[in-house]
C-alpha cells in the first residue's frame, strides 16, 4: 500500500468535504474529516469493485449507516472513478444533484443503500451479508465461486445507540455472517454532547457478547486499519467482524475537533484557515495530480481483477446453464407470467382466514420463484408464511429460504430492505400487522428506494378478540395507506388473497403489505373467481354490478367485504358493490378506469372498514357516509366485538338509507 498517496488523497479528500459544506452551508463535517484515513484504505487498495460496473455482482459492499458524513461517500467516489464529478461534488445538497444531503440508493454511482436514520444501515449490511451467504450457497459450485465477497459498514456512536442495529447485530451474531465487517467510528461524540453523556456501556463487550470478533485501533494509522481488515477478512470462523476505530472528529479544524461542535457545519467558518494549515493551496476542490494518477493506476488493478472473475463467471455459465437462468432471471426479477394459473381455485364451500388462504398461496409461489425467501418475526405458526421443504437459514443451511428473525420487527425490515439492495433474493416478512409501528421506519425506507420487498402481516383488525386492543390494528392500516409508494392490500377472502400475493410479486418498483385475517372469512361466491383474483391487481373492482339505474355504491375491503355485499341484497337493485383491496393501486389506474367503477354521477356512497373512517372519504366524499371505528378496541371473541362496534351489514344498511 502506497501510504505516501493515500496519505495525501485523505488530505484532499478532508478538502473536498470542507468544500463542499462550506458552499452549501449545511452538511456534516465530523466524519468526513475524523475518517478520511479510513476512507483511503478502502477506496484506495482494499475494496473489490468495477467503478465502470457499480452494481457488479462479486463486488465488497461498503455501506455508511452514519449517512450524515455523506461527503466522505462522495469524495471517495468521486477520487476512485465512479461516476461522481467534482461538478456533483459542488453541487452537494443543491437542487437535483447526485451529492444529496444523505446517501440515496439509486441516485448516485456506488451508493448501496439510503441510508441517514441512524442505525439502519447497520440492518442493511446485516441483511447484504445473509443474502451474499445465500447466494454462495445457491449459485457457487466446487469448481466455481463467482460469489465471495465481504460486507463493510461504517457506523458511529449513534447508529450503535439505535435499537434497530441492536436488534440486526444479534442476529448476525446468531447467524455467523463472518462476511460481515462491521467498522465502528469511535469519535466519542454525539449531536449534542460528548458521548460520555448519554452513554457508558463497553460496546466491545456487547458485540462480543452477540458473538463477535472485536479488535481496537486507532483510526488515522492506515497500516494498523489495513491489518485489521484483512484479520476480519481471513477469519473465516462463523463470527461477524467488529472493528472499533478511535478517531477525532472535524480533524484538521482545531477551533471544533473532537467536540460535539464538530458533528455537523459549524466547522465551515473555518475552512479557509483549516485548509491552509493542511497544506492545500487556495484553489478549492482541489485534487493533486499525483492523487488523479494513483487513482487512475488503482483503477486499472480493479478492472484487472474484474476481468480474471469474468473469467471464472464464463466458465460457471457454461458448466452450470440452468443456475445461470436463474440468476438472471433473479437479478432481472423476472415473474412467471403465468403465476396466478399455478396457484389451485379454493373450494366454493371454504371458510378459513386469509392468513391460511395466504399459506396457502405461497406453496406455488414459492415453487415458481425459487429466488423469493420468507421469513417471520418468530409467529411463523400465526402467520402461516413457512415456505415448506425448503427448510431454514442457519449458519449451516445458508441455502434455506426461511429466515427465523426472533422477536426482532424493526430489525427484520431493516434486513430485508438489505436482502434487497443485495438485488437477488425477494425479500419478504411476516409479523401481527399491529407491530408494522414498530417497524414502520425500515418499511418507509423501503418505499422511499422503491425495493420490492413483501411484508406478510395478519391479525389485522379487531377480529383478532380476545387478545385485546394492544393487539388489535384500528389506525394502523390506514397509516400505512400514507407511506408514499407502498402498496397496501386488504383482499376479503381466499380468491381475493391469491390475486394480492400474485400482485405483490409482479411489483417489482416498490413494496407490498399484506393485511390478512386472524378470523375465518367466507368465500364471496356472487363474485366470479377470476374477477376476484385479477381485481385485485387493480386495486378496486366492481365486486357486484346493479340490475337498475345506479343509485348507491358500497365500497369495502377485507373482512368487511362480506357485510357490503349482503347489505347490497336489502338495498335494492340499483346498488353497486365495489371491493377496494388496495387504494394505491386504484388511484393509479387511468382516469377512465375509475370513473368506470365510481362514476362521478352517483354521489351517493358508504364504505365499511373496521378502522378508522378518515381515509375512505377520498372516494364517498363529503356527500357519503363510512361505517368505521372512532376509539380502540376491545377484548371478547372477535365476531363480539365486531358487533359491538356495529362493523355488519345493518349498519351499512341504515348509512345509506340515511342519505336518502
Amino acid at each position: 500500500m502506497n501510504f505516501e498517496a493515500l496519505s495525501r488523497a485523505a488530505t484532499e479528500a478532508r478538502g473536498l468535504a470542507m468544500d463542499a459544506v462550506q458552499a452549501s452551508q449545511s452538511g456534516h463535517l465530523g466524519l468526513p474529516l475524523g475518517c478520511a484515513e479510513i476512507g483511503a484504505v478502502l477506496y484506495g487498495y482494499l475494496l473489490r469493485a468495477n467503478p465502470d460496473q457499480p452494481r457488479w455482482i462479486n463486488r465488497d459492499y461498503f455501506i455508511l449507516s452514519a449517512g450524515h458524513g455523506s461527503m466522505f461517500l462522495y469524495a471517495w467516489l468521486h477520487l476512485s472513478g465512479y461516476d461522481v464529478s467534482i461538478e456533483d461534488i459542488k453541487n452537494f445538497r443543491q437542487l437535483h444533484s447526485k451529492t444529496p444531503g444523505h446517501p440515496e440508493f439509486g441516485d448516485t454511482p456506488g451508493i448501496e443503500c439510503t441510508t441517514g436514520p441512524l442505525g439502519q444501515g447497520v440492518g442493511n449490511a446485516v441483511g447484504v451479508a445473509m443474502a451474499a451467504k445465500m447466494a454462495q450457497a445457491h449459485f457457487n459450485t466446487s469448481e466455481h465461486r463467482i460469489f465471495d465477497q465481504h460486507i463493510f459498514c461504517l457506523a458511529g456512536d449513534g447508529c450503535l445507540q439505535e435499537g434497530v442495529s441492536a436488534e440486526a447485530s444479534a442476529f448476525a451474531g446468531h447467524f455467523g455472517l463472518d462476511n460481515l465487517i462491521l467498522i465502528y467510528d469511535s469519535n466519542a461524540i454525539t449531536l449534542d454532547a460528548m458521548a460520555k453523556q448519554t452513554q457508558s456501556e463497553d460496546t466491545r463487550e456487547r458485540y462480543e457478547a452477540y458473538g463477535f470478533d472485536t479488535q481496537e485501533i486507532q483510526g488515522d494509522d492506515m497500516q494498523e486499519f489495513l491489518d485489521a481488515c484483512n484479520i476480519a477478512k481471513e477469519r473465516k470462523n462463523g463470527k461477524p467482524q467488529f472493528i472499533i476505530i478511535h478517531t477525532v472528529a472535524g480533524k484538521g479544524i482545531p477551533e471544533i475537533e473532537g467536540t460535539a461542535k464538530a458533528h455537523g457545519e459549524a466547522g465551515a467558518k473555518f475552512v479557509d484557515a483549516a485548509r491552509k494549515n493542511l497544506g492545500l493551496p487556495e484553489e478549492h476542490y482541489f485534487v493533486s495530480k499525483e492523487t488523479r494518477e494513483y487513482f487512475a493506476e488503482h483503477k486499472k488493478k480493479l478492472l484487472a481483477n474484474f476481468v480474471q472473475w469474468e473469467k471464472i463467471w464464463k466458465g460457471w455459465r457454461e458448466k452450470n446453464p440452468e443456475k445461470a437462468r436463474a440468476l438472471d432471471d433473479a437479478i432481472d426479477k423476472k415473474v412467471p407470467q403465468d403465476l396466478l394459473e399455478k396457484i389451485p381455485a379454493f373450494p366454493s364451500d371454504a371458510k378459513l382466514a386469509t392468513r391460511k388462504a395466504g399459506g396457502e398461496v405461497l406453496q406455488p409461489i414459492a415453487k415458481a420463484m425459487p429466488n423469493l425467501i420468507s421469513g417471520s418475526a418468530d409467529l411463523y405458526g400465526s402467520t402461516m408464511n413457512y415456505i415448506k421443504e425448503s427448510g431454514d437459514f442457519t449458519r449451516d443451511n445458508p441455502g434455506g429460504r426461511n429466515i427465523r428473525f426472533g422477536i426482532r420487527e424493526h430489525g427484520m425490515c431493516a434486513i430485508l430492505n438489505g436482502v434487497s439492495y443485495h438485488g437477488i433474493f425477494r425479500a419478504s416478512g411476516a409479523t401481527f400487522l399491529v407491530f408494522s409501528d414498530y417497524a414502520r421506519p425500515s418499511i418507509r425506507l423501503a418505499a422511499l428506494a422503491r425495493l420490492p420487498n413483501i411484508y406478510i402481516f395478519t391479525h389485522d383488525s379487531i377480529g383478532v378478540g380476545e387478545d385485546g386492543p394492544t393487539h388489535q390494528p384500528i389506525e394502523t392500516v390506514s397509516a400505512l395507506r400514507l407511506v408514499r409508494h407502498l402498496d397496501v392490500i386488504r383482499p376479503g377472502d381466499p380468491e381475493e388473497t391469491a390475486g394480492a400475493f400474485v400482485a405483490a410479486c409482479e411489483r417489482i418498483d416498490g413494496p407490498t403489505l399484506l393485511s390478512l385475517t386472524r378470523q375465518n372469512v367466507p368465500m364471496l361466491n356472487e363474485i366470479d373467481v377470476k374477477l376476484r383474483r385479477e381485481g385485485v391487481r387493480r386495486g378496486g373492482y366492481i365486486a357486484k354490478q346493479e340490475s337498475a339505474p345506479l343509485d348507491l355504491i358500497i365500497l369495502s375491503c377485507g373482512s368487511e367485504l362480506q357485510h357490503a355485499l349482503a347489505a347490497a341484497k336489502e338495498l335494492g337493485a340499483g346498488t353497486r358493490v365495489v371491493s377496494m383491496p388496495c387504494m394505491e393501486r386504484f388511484n393509479r389506474e387511468a382516469e377512465e378506469y375509475r370513473e368506470e367503477v365510481l362514476p362521478k354521477n352517483c354521489r351517493k356512497r358508504v364504505a365499511i372498514e373496521a378502522g378508522v373512517p378518515e381515509i375512505w372519504y377520498q372516494y364517498v366524499g363529503l356527500d357519503g357516509k363510512v361505517v368505521g371505528l372512532h376509539r380502540f378496541g376491545l377484548s371478547a371473541p372477535g365476531a363480539e366485538v365486531m358487533k359491538e362496534f356495529g362493523i355488519d351489514a345493518q349498519h351499512v344498511i341504515d348509512a345509506a338509507r340515511s342519505l336518502s
